[in-house]
């Protein structure tokens, strides 16, 4: 029982890494009906950004944690969005009305350079962070073992949850949100009311890549390592994630993070962890069998 609870909560934690990473993918697939393969690499050099920050403020002299966390999510959340952006403008806006394939590769390239570079200018080495945020609650304790929640894993899923209700305001209450669902129905008749189409789709990229500016900078503290790789590894994962729960649905996104998340550490801890991204490629693939559009996706009405 104590095993079950603590894989629980650490499931929970990672989905809400994963979720956050997804709903980047979801929003862009949403309004532009594409792909962004570079988002990965926002979540990978988020994480680089915040360590060298990080290091940065100390040598600066500042050494409270709450401040220097709070700098570091400023300074992240604004370079990658610069980066989300220059994706937007460089890999999709020039080849959005070419075929569909164009923008993937060219997306795909930008991750590979975006990696590349990353990887000269910091090194294939995996890079630590000496732990920023200690101590934590026991929950359940037993002779053999005790439930854990620490206090990183708190701040995972409760600045989680923060972002998810304030995108959701975001979308349901200000113009900007309007924007994205009135491009999210038809561009073209978005276009003739008035809204301004290229600006609301790389806004869209621009808080997606913040998004995952925080999932980075979260996923560093939880685990205290980095490399340049580990943006492709949980850009595939926050990928699938999306479509498990439905891409283009915004809870679809977060819902198919956390069972995402509660599948490898559920596996891990009770079969071999070796194959835990098998046992989460497959649980999508027997979804998608049966619901083609993920768990909360909505089928699209084609009009002829």
């Amino acid at each position: 029982m104590e095993v079950f609870v603590q894989q629980l909560v650490n499931g929970v934690t990672l989905g809400s890494i994963y979720g956050l990473i997804a709903i980047g993918y979801t929003m862009v697939y949403g309004i532009i009906g594409m792909i962004n393969f570079a988002h990965g690499d926002v979540f990978m050099v988020s994480a680089f950004i915040a360590l060298i920050a990080f290091l940065a403020l100390v040598a600066l002299g500042v050494t409270a944690v709450p401040l220097a966390l709070f700098l570091v999510l400023l300074i992240a959340m604004a370079l990658t969005s610069l980066y989300g952006w220059a994706v937007e403008r460089v890999a999709y806006r020039p080849l959005r009305r070419s075929f569909r394939l164009a923008p993937l590769i060219s997306a795909i390239g930008m991750s590979i350079v975006l990696q590349n570079f990353v990887q000269i200018a910091q090194g294939a080495r995996v890079k630590p962070l000496p732990p920023l945020i200690g101590g934590g609650y026991t929950l359940i304790e037993s002779d053999t073992f005790a439930v854990r929640l620490s206090n990183v894993q708190i701040l995972v899923v409760l600045t989680t949850v923060a972002l998810m209700a304030l995108f959701s305001w975001i979308i349901a209450r200000t113009r900007l949100g309007r924007d994205m669902r009135a491009c999210e129905q038809d561009l073209k008749m978005a276009s003739l009311v008035g809204v301004d189409v290229d600006r609301t789709i790389a806004l869209t990229f621009v808080i997606g890549a913040a998004l995952a500016a925080v999932a980075g900078i979260m996923n560093l503290l939880y685990y205290g390592v980095i490399d340049f790789y580990i943006g492709f590894v949980a850009g595939v994962k926050a990928f699938t994630a999306a479509v498990l729960g439905g891409i283009g649905s915004l809870p679809g996104a977060m819902l198919g993070g956390l069972l995402i998340g509660l599948i490898e550490t559920f596996w891990s801890a009770y079969f071999t962890i070796e194959y835990k991204d098998v046992a989460a490629f497959s649980i999508l693939v027997i979804v998608l069998i049966f619901l083609p559009t993920g768990i909360l996706g909505r089928p699209e009405i084609e009009k002829v």
